[in-house]
């Protein structure tokens, strides 16, 4: 490994961070995390809902202020770096995709399941005519075998991505199957290729740096390791690591560490953990923003949130499938009074 090698980091604290905190940002809030971000020189800074640009919905969780407010907190402190924001085709729509360029936004990372890149071609071709740097997101990567995903990536790349990402959603990848991924898929495009890690199984930075070896140079973070389930890779523990081992980033590791301790802790309502139902996510490969959704059917309806998450598993429910969750927890209460009366 050459002391040379630089890795492009974006952090996602102000994205995948919402869902730790019920999407509950205030634009003051963000305002001051993205400048902090921005004044220890992260490249990249992700402001949307968790679930991406109109995710505000019912099901998945409405926003305390509209993204919009967001935008502009961010857009207006953020100087060096570049705000970027997340598209799920079917949520956000390309009319949420020209308010974000509207409001300075200059990356757009449209996100699909890792099957259905195709219905990502308007969105990255609508971003790029935009001037906006593209990015492909292929989440729940551990559902599809390194072939599927090196094709899909390839779609992304023919549409005009820049970067195409396998995304561990459910935080249910091991160092091993992602290599298997990050090789096949660079084997197979030209673009750049990034991954976007999950800790619910204690590997966010483990697979991380095996991506990294395997020639990833765009790796996503959070500060404090907030986001969906167990949370992401920690921003401020990657940017260490990576200097212990040589490679370079943008970052300050003393400035990143101050935002994570003096600006994101605070407002956390929780820290951030492996508990017993971010892990059987982990275990059975479960989306990560599953998690608050679960505990609180599990609450509502008296049943083990693993149980619903295993049952959720094996029916092999994908982001967007929220609704199940319920479906699952009351299908689960009934079967557990039948046993009672049994």
């Amino acid at each position: 490994m050459s002391e040379k090698t630089f890795i492009h980091i974006v952090d996602s604290t102000l994205r995948d961070g919402s869902h730790a905190l019920s999407h509950q940002f205030v634009a003051e809030q963000v305002a001051r995390i993205a400048k902090g971000l921005d004044d220890a020189g992260v490249e990249v800074i992700e402001v949307s809902h968790g679930d991406g640009l109109g995710g505000s919905t019912i099901n998945y969780g409405f926003s305390k202020q509209p993204e919009v407010e967001w935008l502009k907190a961010a857009s207006s402190v953020i100087k060096k770096g570049k705000l970027a924001i997340l598209l799920l085709p079917g949520i956000g729509t390309k009319e949420d995709l020209k308010m974000a360029g509207d409001f300075g936004a200059k990356v757009a990372r449209i996100a699909t399941h890792v099957t259905e890149a195709d219905i990502s071609e308007q969105h990255i071709g609508l971003a790029k005519k935009m001037g906006m740097k593209a990015v492909g997101f292929l989440m729940m990567s551990h559902m599809a075998p390194p072939e599927k995903l090196a094709e899909q990536g390839k779609l992304m790349e023919s549409y005009g991505a820049e970067v195409v990402y396998v995304v561990d959603s459910a935080g249910a990848l091991l160092p091993t199957t992602v290599r298997e991924r990050i090789r096949t898929l660079r084997n197979a495009v030209k673009v750049d290729v990034g991954f976007h890690g999950h800790n619910n199984l204690s590997l966010a930075v483990a697979n991380s740096l095996a991506a990294i070896e395997e020639g990833a140079r765009w790796i996503d973070g959070c500060t404090c390791g907030m986001g969906a389930g167990s949370g992401n890779t920690a921003t401020e523990v990657l940017v260490a690591v990576l200097d212990k081992m040589g490679y370079e980033s943008s970052i300050d590791l003393w400035k990143i560490m101050d935002v994570a301790e003096d600006l994101v802790r605070p407002i956390m309502l929780k820290p951030v953990r492996i508990g017993k139902a971010s892990l059987t996510m982990g275990y059975a490969g479960i989306y990560s923003s599953f998690l608050l959704h679960a505990e609180k059917a599990a609450q509502q309806f008296g049943v083990d949130s693993r149980d619903i998450l295993m049952e959720i598993g094996r029916r092999k429910a994908v982001g967007g499938q929220e609704d199940m969750i319920v479906e699952v927890a009351m299908a689960l209460a009934e079967k557990k009074k039948e046993s009672a009366r049994a």
